[in-house]
């Protein structure tokens, strides 16, 4: 195992929650609660990306955004790191890839917003990472009609798994993925970021 990396072991389920986390908020919190619970998984880990390369400007520091994620996340099953900056990727379908590679037998669940689902046909390799792994989509009431009209939702709709079959989606052979509606905490870091709360 690489050095400063998480430590799971074979069998266990893992849902990987990307993002930049600029800042981190209790939204953030809630939704990892959620998907613990909701999809029956033993770990979340919070995957702090240097930078979103679908975004011009970059975020805060790594360094200023971790710390600050890890004096947020407190509970025994949430773990906050930087997995793709020790890696060295820059994509989620490369810091997968390394993943599968590290831990053999550990079954990952990746998971996202509604609104990360709408764009998903942008990311790169975004095909590659639904026939790779499940994906847990999570959303407040109301955002399902970007979920319904994503172009990801469309031609992978054959592979939706209905909300009462969640806890098993960690299990599934991608490619599989369920969307969840859930109580959501109504902040977002583009709000916290625009009332000068968190400067760059």
């Amino acid at each position: 195992m690489r050095a400063g990396l998480p430590y799971v072991r074979p069998g266990m389920t893992v849902g990987l929650f990307g993002g930049s986390f600029d800042p981190p908020h209790e939204g953030h919190v809630h939704v990892s609660r959620e998907a613990l619970k909701r999809f029956r998984l033993d770990r979340v880990w919070w995957v702090v990306s240097p930078g979103n390369p679908l975004k011009t400007e970059g975020p805060a520091p790594l360094a200023r955004r971790l710390a600050a994620a890890k004096r947020l996340a407190h509970h025994p099953r949430i773990e906050v790191t930087d997995i793709e900056a020790r890696l060295g990727t820059r994509y989620t379908a490369e810091t997968l890839d390394h993943l599968f590679a590290l831990y053999p037998g550990v079954r990952f669940v990746w998971l996202m917003g509604a609104d990360n689902l709408a764009s998903f046909h942008r990311w790169q390799r975004w095909e590659w990472i639904l026939r790779n792994v499940p994906v847990g989509v999570l959303a407040r009431p109301g955002q399902r009609i970007s979920a319904r009209t994503a172009k990801a939702a469309q031609i992978y709709r054959p592979y939706k798994v209905r909300a009462a079959r969640a806890k098993g989606l960690a299990r599934m052979e991608a490619p599989a993925w369920c969307f969840l509606n859930v109580p959501m905490v109504d902040i977002s870091s583009t709000e916290i970021r625009a009332r000068g709360e968190w400067t760059r």
